[in-house]
């Protein structure tokens, strides 16, 4: 275990959660900000990645466990992502859709955001989506983001991308 919320465990991904992980990944709603869903090898290919941050850089998306029921639901974390040409620490999150609208990808940002700046020592962390993502932007705001810049992300068919950042001195923490 990484974090504990109060609704959410967060722990390593491991190769046993491909199936999992491959229910919200590859499905369109999903995935439908993204270039295209996942394909199994993409899974692979994320949780490979991921594995691999956790041993190089001490994060990276984390499985989001639901404590009730011990269920996989999403992933939560911090990696780091080119945006617009420069590498930043990112909180990036995937949920499934059966999950949508009950607060979990925020209750675990805010919990990645304090592990980001408190146990990682942290100076600025950023969340970047497709513009027309709202439910993703709406999570990076109420997670105490402010816009930092729009561009066109042509790792994602050029389309309009807002980055949204925040430094440790913005926060309580």
């Amino acid at each position: 275990m990484i974090l504990k919320t109060n609704r959410l465990i967060l722990r390593e991904l491991a190769h046993d959660d491909h199936q999992t992980l491959k229910a919200f990944l590859s499905d369109a709603d999903t995935m439908s900000h993204y270039p295209a869903p996942y394909t199994s090898d993409e899974v692979n290919s994320f949780i490979y990645k991921n594995i691999e941050l956790y041993q190089t850089i001490n994060c990276g998306l984390w499985g989001c466990v639901l404590q009730e029921t011990n269920q996989l639901i999403g992933d939560c974390g911090i990696t780091i992502q080119d945006i617009d040409g420069v590498n930043e620490y990112e909180i990036g999150y995937h949920f499934h859709k059966d999950h949508w609208g009950n607060g979990y990808a925020i209750e675990a940002a805010q919990a990645v955001k304090e592990y980001g700046f408190e146990k990682l020592g942290l100076t600025k962390l950023c969340s970047y989506m497709a513009e027309d993502h709202h439910a993703s932007r709406r999570v990076a705001e109420r997670n105490g983001m402010q816009i930092e810049k729009t561009f066109l992300n042509p790792r994602n068919r050029n389309f309009p991308t807002v980055v949204y950042s925040i430094k440790k001195e913005e926060t309580n923490a």
